[in-house]
């Protein structure tokens, strides 16, 4: 089992509509071992981090059977920055520094990586792999005072996380990833993206 020393609020991004996959809630799809999504990444997170406080993000209605907190977007309407910012805020209120923002549709996702981003580079107000230029936004480790560049995107119209990094400058540290856990890193966007 691993273990993660500091206190940690790890969000669950379940709002998305999933047009691509024709309107489905994509964390209750169901992979071949019989679990869904959601419940596959829970187990994870709960592997990795077992004194973390899990707890869903946004429209949270189909996932109900799974027991855990739901937080509303705060505001609802501008994706998931909404999100973001309810996490964060649930965060502050539960005294942690950090929390997890992980989406939903991660089916290769592993626990080690999970407990890397819940670990390194405490001081960094974003942790997250990164490709090129673009950042893995939703599987990512934000500090609780990346809520006043949240709210600065918000109020500027913005509604892309990548936005929320930028504004972040050096506070946002790439989390180095082998080949095989940036191979965990795909998600699921299409239907034959599912795994057999």
């Amino acid at each position: 089992m691993l273990v993660s020393a500091a206190p940690v609020t790890v969000g669950i991004f379940v709002g998305g509509r999933g047009r691509r996959l024709g309107g489905v809630d994509k964390g209750n799809l169901r992979l071949a071992s019989g679990e869904t999504l959601v419940e596959r990444l829970v187990a994870r997170c709960r592997q990795a981090l077992p004194a973390a406080e899990l707890v869903l993000v946004g429209a949270a209605g189909a996932y109900g059977r799974l027991g855990l907190p739901a937080l509303d977007d705060a505001p609802a309407g501008i994706g998931p920055l909404g999100g973001l910012r309810a996490l964060l805020l649930e965060a502050r209120a539960r005294g942690h520094a950090h929390a997890l923002a992980l989406a939903c549709d991660l089916p290769y996702l592993e626990a080690p990586l999970i407990a890397r981003l819940a670990e390194e580079t405490s001081v960094a107000s974003f942790l997250a792999p990164r490709g090129g230029e673009l950042w893995e936004t939703l599987v990512a480790r934000y500090a609780v005072d990346a809520l006043a560049p949240v709210d600065a995107a918000i109020a500027a119209g913005e509604r892309a996380l990548q936005r929320v990094v930028l504004r972040l400058g050096a506070g946002a540290v790439a989390l180095a990833v082998d080949e095989r856990e940036r191979a965990e890193l795909r998600d699921l966007d299409e239907p034959g993206d599912v795994p057999v």
